[in-house]
């Protein structure tokens, strides 16, 4: 006896259907602690000179992530600061797996990293890397001690341009890379403290303090 006609299916259906299981995602439905995570990074309160906004995060660290970019923005004024605005920029991302991982001590896990041009005379200040780094933890003790597993690196590089290309002819920056994980949802902190590191990067004055080394723009 010949079986039914939709009982049939063939090795190449089987093999696709075997492969669309493989693309699903993990879970269709985000965990309420992630989305916690998320909706608090977003109610951050962050300075005006800061741009904050998501961007596209890392999809294969974690079964959940997201991520924040963040760029200190030039004010529209005549006048700018001697140290040059703009010329900081970082992410910060959010990896969540509900099983946890043994390298991060928890579920949460936030990954940092900042760019910023330097000062000639800051790029060779044999303290640069300890100072930038305490940027970091100051800036997270001051507002949480929820943080575990906290590591990083600071780097400062010189680029020398040769030949027909655009640019100063050298080029200082530091470059900060940190990882933590938080032991609640309560992300809105962290995002305000990797600002915060943000904005010691850009050069930026104290919140309602203002800059006196300032030039009139060329």
């Amino acid at each position: 006896m010949g079986l039914p006609s939709n009982s049939v299916t063939s090795a190449g259906d089987h093999g696709q259907r075997r492969d669309q299981k493989e693309r699903r995602p993990l879970s269709s439905v985000e965990p309420a602690p992630f989305r916690d995570a998320v909706a608090a990074m977003n109610a951050a309160a962050v300075r005006p000179e800061i741009e904050l906004g998501p961007i596209r995060p890392p999809q294969r660290l974690a079964p959940f992530s997201y991520a924040l970019g963040a760029e200190v923005k030039h004010p529209d004024l005549e006048i700018v600061p001697e140290r040059s605005e703009g010329d900081a920029f970082g992410r910060l991302i959010l990896l969540y797996d509900p099983d946890g991982a043994e390298a991060w001590d928890g579920t949460l896990r936030l990954v940092a990293y900042v760019q910023a041009d330097l000062d000639p005379s800051e790029a060779v200040d044999p303290l640069l890397p300890e100072v930038a780094w305490s940027w970091l933890v100051d800036a997270l003790a001051s507002r949480t001690e929820l943080v575990t597993a906290l590591g990083g690196t600071v780097t400062a590089t010189t680029s020398v341009r040769y030949g027909d290309i655009s640019g100063p002819p050298r080029a200082h920056q530091l470059e900060l890379r940190a990882s933590w994980t938080a032991t609640t949802p309560d992300l809105g902190v962290h995002v305000e403290a990797f600002c915060e590191v943000l904005e010691h990067a850009a050069g930026l004055p104290p919140a309602g303090v203002t800059d006196l080394g300032s030039r009139s723009r060329a």
